[in-house]
């Protein structure tokens, strides 16, 4: 690593400069993984002092699996005439949360596929129902290319599905289908699905109602590192919008590689998953290069335990969830499953602080 990158990656991690595009590209490209730890952890420890490390008891409810979107990255979506085809109805939605709560779980990140049948009424009622049955279940729910698909098949604006699924008892809003935000990749991967700008609107449309958002980054398939970055600066240039307008904005960033077991890319391409090293460097820019956003999660799901554990070393603050359940990722063929005290134990492992949170990062206890 250069003087001038360590350098910079020092300067960024002390809060004493704010990286360019230029900058995170050749960290990204060229820096020494151990100096980006080292700069990324001095960021960590600046915006979270202490040895806390922050993880969520919730369960991944996906309500369909029907989609029209047939993204060629994801193993999970079937064609509505499909034998696996479902779409599950109110009881077996209140049943999840049920057992979700009685696990300890205090939220549902609740996403399906694009329906090309299921319209704003249908989300409303499935909403209200879940809320009447377990009022205290906090609902993470639908990335932005369903309330695009939602909006389009219902004849109204974003905004209106936005706040028409808050007030029947949507909480926030996750950061799913954001792939990589460039509609050269997205024409590749996922042509149907909703562009850069209409994923980065619906953001912003949510900030603007106050609903508190997540952004992730699905890396390693048909982007360059170029684009890892571009994707990098419309999240940031989104979050500092949000800042100035003192609202809440992204609470978190994370970002997870893509699994090409079982997966139409894959099978053409050959392509394999990204390594740790990839991993660990892409998320020690992130942290350095997001600095408007307060928590990065580590993407143990899709890396495994131990690279969970060192990313911690390298700018990570929060181990994501215990996953009670999680169907997309597995579709793939990657199957990395943590009940919650095994996750206490990884924790802990690591040399931190186990502390259990809401979705919202508010503390609910500490092992």
């Amino acid at each position: 690593m250069s003087s001038r990158l360590r350098a910079l990656a020092h300067a960024a991690g002390l809060g004493e400069s704010r990286l360019t595009t230029d900058d995170a590209l050749a960290l990204l490209e060229h820096a020494d993984l151990l100096d980006l730890g080292a700069a990324a952890s001095a960021m960590r420890e600046r915006i979270h002092p202490g040895a806390e490390v922050t993880f969520i008891v919730d369960r991944n409810v996906n309500y369909t699996n029907v989609c029209a979107s047939e993204c060629s990255f994801c193993a999970f979506y079937r064609e509505p005439e499909h034998a696996d085809a479902y779409v599950h109805d109110a009881g077996a939605l209140a049943s999840k949360v049920a057992e979700t709560i009685e696990l300890g779980g205090t939220a549902i990140l609740l996403q399906g596929g694009m329906h090309p049948e299921l319209g704003i009424e249908w989300y409303e009622e499935m909403l209200r129902c879940i809320k009447e049955a377990h009022p205290s279940i906090h609902v993470h729910g639908f990335g932005p290319p369903e309330i695009v698909h939602v909006a389009r098949l219902s004849g109204i604006s974003t905004a209106e599905v936005l706040r028409r699924l808050r007030d029947a008892g949507l909480d926030s809003l996750p950061g799913g289908g954001a792939e990589i935000l460039v509609d050269r990749v997205r024409a590749h991967l996922s042509p149907r699905k909703a562009t850069a700008a209409e994923w980065l609107d619906v953001m912003r449309e949510a900030h603007s109602l106050d609903i508190s958002t997540t952004a992730t980054m699905m890396f390693g398939s048909h982007e360059t590192l170029a684009e890892r970055i571009e994707h990098l600066a419309a999240i940031r240039e989104l979050q500092d919008d949000a800042v100035a307008a003192e609202r809440t904005g992204f609470r978190a960033f994370i970002p997870w590689s893509f699994q090409p077991g079982n997966t139409e890319y894959g099978e053409a391409t050959g392509a394999l998953p990204a390594s740790g090293w990839e991993y660990l460097r892409l998320l020690a820019v992130s942290r350095l290069f997001l600095d408007s956003v307060p928590n990065i999660q580590a993407s143990w799901v899709t890396q495994g335990a131990k690279i969970g554990q060192v990313a911690l070393a390298f700018g990570a603050n929060d181990m994501g969830s215990t996953m009670i359940e999680e169907n997309v990722v597995a579709a793939a063929g990657t199957r990395f499953m943590l009940a919650r005290d095994e996750l206490v134990h990884l924790i802990r492992g690591a040399g931190w602080t186990p502390v259990q949170r809401d979705t919202l990062y508010r503390e609910v206890a500490r092992y």
